[in-house]
């Protein structure tokens, strides 16, 4: 069995673990970085990605400006569709530099920045098991490509992998205590090889659409559906009806490339540690998609652990590694509150029944108070940018 011994073994190549292993990397600290997918497959998985004013800020700070060129999308002019009226978006966003960036791109820029700087990510690493995480000689073993049982021993374990992966799994029953919220509704996700005609969010009866440029010939479809639908119930011609009834005019039609449903949930795991194994994004914490900040969360979780971590290397100050669950909560559960009421906003004020007569209205209510009132529309700039 091949052993070697690093720092901190990252589990999970994805936004938080490629973010955390440029960090550490870029500052002296060995790191390891298991992924159990191969990098064909974590390049092309194709998911939603915006990089608020947050991101922005921190990679630029930490030297990682690089990651954010490639093919990042602009802010697009999108508008908000109510029962088919355009209500253009004109913002004053006070110098928000949000990307849109799908997370393909951005996972491809921080992969090839972190081998540049000869980093240590192993693909393909099967059947992953976290040892000892509470005493010493804590260990990760796992299969390689060929088969080969390998192991790496280390200081610290960041779970990166997800909110089902094996980093969470590996805490002990009842260590952890589950917050979590379910929506009522699903979103029906496609990925469309389509230009984005038109761009925004339709509030309808019929419920939310959302039609989002992934590229100049790519679009990103929602559609609201209920909890126990599949995909196979939504049928492409079906699909594009839908968005032609709920936006109320012409949407741009073609060949749809994945379909898949998403249930919308907020989970939150309280505390995100557990001995020497830590646990940053999707493996802490899920929000809607509606609110756009997977990402944000990711990375504050990567800067706040990165932190933690240096101080320990540099002086053998431990107390930010001991306080990093106490340090993230307050921002997530931030987060959360914010996520929460777009996600009920947006879909109580279309749909009315989920919520009933009064909800809608009460929803459409707060939503015209974002474009009339300057303090509603400086916190959800705020909010939105990530700078609250």
């Amino acid at each position: 069995m091949g052993e070697t011994h690093t720092a901190v073994v990252v589990v999970g190549a994805g936004v938080a673990g490629l973010a955390l292993g440029n960090f550490l990397l870029r500052n002296g600290v060995d790191c390891v970085v298991l992924e159990k997918h191969s990098r064909a497959y974590v390049e092309q998985r194709q998911r939603a990605g915006t990089i608020d004013g947050f991101g922005v800020r921190m990679f630029r700070e930490w030297g990682l400006g690089e990651v954010l060129e490639g093919t990042p999308i602009p802010e697009s002019e999108g508008a908000f569709f109510i029962d088919g009226e355009a209500m253009p978006i004109d913002m004053d966003d006070d110098g928000n530099e949000s990307l849109y960036c799908p997370q393909q791109v951005l996972v491809r820029n921080l992969t090839d920045a972190f081998l540049r700087m000869g980093g240590d990510l192993r693909y393909e690493a099967a059947e992953v098991v976290l040892e000892n995480i509470e005493g010493p000689h804590t260990r990760v073993r796992y299969q390689d490509s060929d088969g080969t049982d390998r192991a790496v021993d280390c200081d610290l374990i960041a779970g990166c992998d997800g909110f089902h992966g094996v980093s969470r799994r590996s805490v002990p029953a009842g260590a952890l205590t589950e917050y979590s919220h379910q929506y009522g509704y699903s979103w029906l996700s496609i990925l469309a090889a389509v230009p984005t005609d038109p761009s925004g969010m339709a509030i309808h009866s019929r419920g939310l659409a959302g039609l989002i440029p992934r590229g100049p010939h790519a679009t990103r479809v929602y559609l609201q559906c209920a909890v126990d639908d599949t995909s196979e119930q939504w049928p492409d011609a079906r699909v594009w009806s839908e968005l032609e009834a709920r936006f109320g005019r012409k949407v741009a039609s073609g060949d749809i490339v994945s379909k898949h449903i998403v249930p919308l949930r907020s989970v939150v795991f309280d505390p995100m540690s557990y001995g020497k194994l830590f646990l940053l994004g999707d493996a802490a914490h899920i929000v809607p998609p509606m609110s756009a900040k997977g990402i944000h969360l990711a990375l504050h979780d990567a800067e706040v652990f990165a932190r933690a971590v240096l101080r320990r290397a540099e002086d053998g100050d431990t107390s930010l590694l001991d306080g990093y669950s106490e340090t993230c909560m307050p921002h997530i559960w931030n987060y959360q509150a914010f996520a929460t009421w777009i996600t009920d906003v947006m879909h109580n004020a279309g749909d009315p029944t989920h919520a009933g007569e009064f909800r809608k209205l009460v929803a459409r209510a707060e939503l015209q108070r974002q474009f009339t009132s300057e303090a509603a529309n400086r916190l959800f700039g705020e909010l939105t940018a990530g700078t609250n």
